[in-house]
């Protein structure tokens, strides 16, 4: 099935159009701009390239795809923007291209879901499943790894990474490595406990990691003396959880009461 574009849209002739595109109403695709099968642009659309869509890509009005980054050191370079197949980008979100100080490249993962408002700098990194909520402020560098939920509102200063399965509360702010499977709360955001929810609904045992978040944030053990404890524990989960901590520097726990 060929491409259906509206006759008010915008569409350059060097756009690459998959079959069963649709390009709505006042849209405007820019040069170097590649639309898998199956991609739907609403009504009042931006995207400019490099910028490559997957397929079934779903993008609501007002949205702007591809646009040059927010960075002073940016003159005119051909860096890029990739969206996953399946993921739905809501209204007035924003996705900037990458760096050349950095990969130069932008990238957001299959099947995630962009809520209203959020915008995603340059050189940041989205894995795949992941559902961020509307107003999410995600800074330049970042990564979010798969099957991160993110609520409203919340934000990120550059070069944070948010580990598989956490939970970021709306709301939050921040500044330093969210560890994976757990529940990251408050201005500055802090780990408050496991993100038993989202364990569950992935399918992923909850026990191992509980006791392992037991030593970490309430033994009272010091970071290096809990990992040592941890050390070749068999669940891969935990084995996971390890080496993010040994390599990153991550929130503080819950406050002492």
């Amino acid at each position: 099935m060929t491409a259906r574009v509206h006759p008010t849209a915008v569409v350059d002739p060097s756009v690459v159009l998959g079959d069963d595109v649709e390009v709505g109403a006042y849209s405007v695709v820019g040069a170097g701009v590649s639309l898998g099968r199956g991609v739907r642009l609403a009504a009042h659309v931006v995207v400019e390239g490099p910028t490559v869509l997957e397929e079934r890509v779903q993008v609501f009005p007002f949205a702007v795809l591809g646009a040059a980054p927010q960075d002073r050191s940016y003159a005119g370079e051909p860096t890029t923007l990739r969206v996953g197949a399946e993921t739905i980008v809501r209204e007035h979100v924003t996705l900037h291209r990458g760096t050349r100080k950095d990969r130069g490249h932008t990238d957001v993962g299959a099947r995630c879901l962009l809520m209203v408002g959020v915008h995603v700098a340059h050189d940041a990194v989205i894995g795949d499943d992941c559902t961020i909520a509307n107003a999410v402020q995600i800074s330049g560098h970042v990564v979010l790894e798969e099957g991160v939920v993110v609520g409203g509102v919340a934000a990120f200063a550059p070069f944070v990474r948010v580990g598989t399965l956490a939970f970021v509360a709306a709301g939050a702010r921040v500044e330093q490595d969210v560890p994976p499977y757990h529940v990251a709360q408050g201005d500055r955001a802090r780990v408050r406990a496991l993100n038993v929810v989202g364990l569950a609904r992935n399918g992923v045992p909850e026990e191992p990691l509980l006791a392992a978040h037991r030593i970490l944030y309430r033994s009272g053990l010091p970071r290096a003396h809990a990992l040592e404890h941890l050390a070749g524990d068999p669940d891969p989960s935990v084995r996971r959880l390890v080496a993010f901590l040994h390599e990153h520097t991550t929130l503080p726990g819950p406050v002492s009461r």
